[in-house]
């Protein structure tokens, strides 16, 4: 089995195929991510990960890139690598020159392996998902999911080029939903 494998020089070459785009809210995404997680359960059933949706797609009337955001959880990182080979089966390419080494971060879709990103793995202990809280949030907060979403929209004009600029101009609003989960809990 061949293991699909990207570092920054090969994702950099498709970069301009790669844009920053935020849709309408789509009532199928819930369903896109129960057919991948049990397709990713399939793969992985001997190391029983905990799997969750979040991003924007697991939130209810929320503009949001059209990816599939999945977080895998587990706990003992010495079985990490063993997730490569089985995700590739299922179409996922790693992200070997993650900066952060501490997590592992998966893509599908994302050219040359596809027309386009459609599913994002991200790998984490249990100790490292502060995402669920801020989905969470959101889900029982449409105040502030509308907000979040009128952000995003004039961020991805702002930064349809730029994923990472886009992303950390997220982060103030993002910071300010993670003090109120917080000060509620």
């Amino acid at each position: 089995m061949t293991t699909s494998v990207v570092n920054n020089g090969q994702a950099g070459a498709h970069a301009a195929e790669d844009t920053i785009e935020v849709v309408d809210p789509d009532p199928s995404w819930p369903d896109q991510f129960v057919t991948e997680s049990r397709a990713i359960e399939k793969v992985l059933r001997p190391l029983e990960p905990q799997i969750e949706h979040f991003g924007s797609t697991a939130i209810s009337n929320l503009s949001a890139k059209p990816i599939i955001d999945i977080l895998i959880i587990l706990g003992d990182v010495s079985v990490w690598p063993q997730l490569v080979s089985p995700l590739a089966s299922l179409g996922y390419v790693y992200w070997v020159e993650n900066p952060r080494p501490d997590r592992m971060f998966f893509v599908k879709g994302m050219s040359p392996f596809g027309r386009r990103r459609s599913h994002h793995i991200h790998v984490r202990t249990p100790a490292d998902t502060a995402e669920l809280g801020f989905r969470d949030w959101l889900r029982g907060h449409p105040a502030d999911a509308a907000r979040y979403a009128t952000v995003k929209r004039e961020l991805a004009k702002c930064f349809k080029f730029d994923r990472e600029a886009y992303t950390a101009a997220k982060g103030e609003f993002i910071q300010k939903i993670f003090t109120q989960v917080k000060t509620y809990k």
